[in-house]
C-alpha cells in the first residue's frame, strides 16, 4: 500500500514516525509543509521538514519538541556575545544540516534535492518531499504585534499575541515536481493531525487541487475539545473558525472524504457523517513510538 502523509513538525511527523515503523520500506512518502522555513543567517532552515527528518532518523529532541536530541548551543551563544539577535534557537548539530542545505542549494540543488540528500545522510529510508521549491511563506496578523513571520509568532513571540489572520505568500508556486508523482501513485493520502492553520493549509494551498477526495483520509488534531500541542485550538477560534472536530471535518470536505475522529468524541460522529464524511473511531493519542506505530497499525488496518 502506498500512502502518503501531508505533515508539519509535530502531530504529522508523529504519524510519519509510525507509519515508517509498520509499512514496508519505500511504501511511505512524507510532503512536508515549507511555509514556515526562514533564513537565518544567511542559511535556509526548513523547521517542518527536518522535524520529520530527524524524527524518521531517530534523533529526534523529545524533551524540548524541536531540534536534535542531545544538542549544544555554543554557537548561538557566540553570535550573541557578538551582539546578534538569538530569539531562534540553532543548536549546533542543527546548524550543520542547515549550513549544508544552503550550500547545496547555492551550488544549484533545488530544495527537493537538497532534502533527499539530507535523508540518504540520515540513513533516511522514507522519501521526505518539500511541498514546493519556491519559496512559500506564512506571515500571521496580530492584533498587538502587527504582521509577524510565523517564526516569529511562533518562536519570538511564544504565541501570545491574539492572531487576526494568515496570509500565505506564494501560494501559487508550482509544486514540487517529486511531490506531485509521490500523490499520483499514491493509494492513499493522510492529512496529518498538525496545526491546520499553519501546517497544512499551506500544503493545500500549492497541492490541494491534485488530492483526490475518495482516497484521502484527514486525521483530527483535536482531541476532547483540546489540541495535544500547539495553539491550534487559540488560532482556529481567532480566525472565526470552528474549533471542534465537526467544524475540522467540514473544513477538509473539500480534499477528505473520510475523518479519523478519536474515539473520546464519538458523539460528534454522526454530526459529521451526516455532511457526506465517513467516520472512523481510533484512539489517536500518539504516545511514545510505541503508541506512535499503535495508531499507524490500527490506521492502517481501517483503509486495508
Amino acid at each position: 500500500m502506498k500512502v502518503v502523509v501531508l505533515a508539519g513538525g509535530t502531530g504529522g511527523a508523529m504519524l510519519a514516525e509510525g507509519l515508517a515503523a509498520v509499512l514496508p520500506p519505500g511504501d511511505l512518502t512524507v510532503i512536508a509543509n515549507t511555509g514556515d522555513d526562514v533564513v537565518l543567517w544567511g542559511l535556509h532552515v526548513s523547521p517542518d521538514i527536518d522535524a520529520v527528518l530527524y524524527r524518521l532518523a531517530g534523533i529526534f529532541n523529545e524533551t524540548s519538541h524541536w531540534g536534535i536530541a542531545e544538542e549544544t548551543f555554543a554557537s548561538l551563544g557566540m553570535l550573541r556575545r557578538l551582539g546578534e539577535e538569538t530569539w531562534f534557537g540553532l543548536g549546533d548539530r542543527d546548524l550543520a544540516t542547515h549550513v549544508l542545505r544552503s550550500e547545496w542549494m547555492r551550488s544549484g540543488m533545488t530544495l527537493t534535492e537538497a532534502t533527499a540528500e539530507l535523508g540518504r545522510r540520515l540513513r533516511v529510508a522514507t522519501a521526505v518531499i518539500p511541498m514546493s521549491d519556491e519559496p512559500v511563506r506564512t506571515f500571521i496578523d496580530t492584533a498587538s504585534r502587527g504582521r509577524l513571520s510565523l517564526q516569529e509568532y511562533f518562536v519570538r513571540e511564544r504565541t501570545e499575541p491574539e492572531v487576526t489572520g494568515v496570509t500565505i505568500e506564494g501560494a501559487g508556486a508550482q509544486p514540487s515536481p517529486a511531490a506531485l508523482a509521490a500523490l499520483e501513485s499514491a493509494d492513499w493520502v493522510l492529512i496529518g493531525p498538525s496545526n491546520p492553520v499553519v501546517s497544512i493549509d499551506p500544503i493545500l494551498a500549492v497541492l490541494g487541487d491534485r488530492l483526490r477526495p475518495p482516497r484521502t483520509v484527514a486525521v483530527t488534531p483535536v482531541v476532547a475539545g483540546a489540541a495535544l500541542k500547539g495553539p491550534t485550538m487559540k488560532m482556529l477560534r481567532g480566525l472565526g473558525r470552528d474549533a471542534s472536530p465537526v467544524g475540522l471535518a467540514e473544513y477538509y470536505a473539500r480534499w477528505a472524504a473520510v475523518f479519523i475522529l478519536d474515539s473520546r468524541d464519538s458523539e460528534q460522529a454522526s454530526a459529521i457523517e451526516s455532511a457526506g464524511t465517513r467516520v472512523h473511531l481510533l484512539d489517536t493519542v500518539m504516545a511514545g513510538s510505541e503508541g506512535r506505530a499503535r495508531f499507524a497499525g490500527e490506521l492502517l488496518g481501517i483503509l486495508g
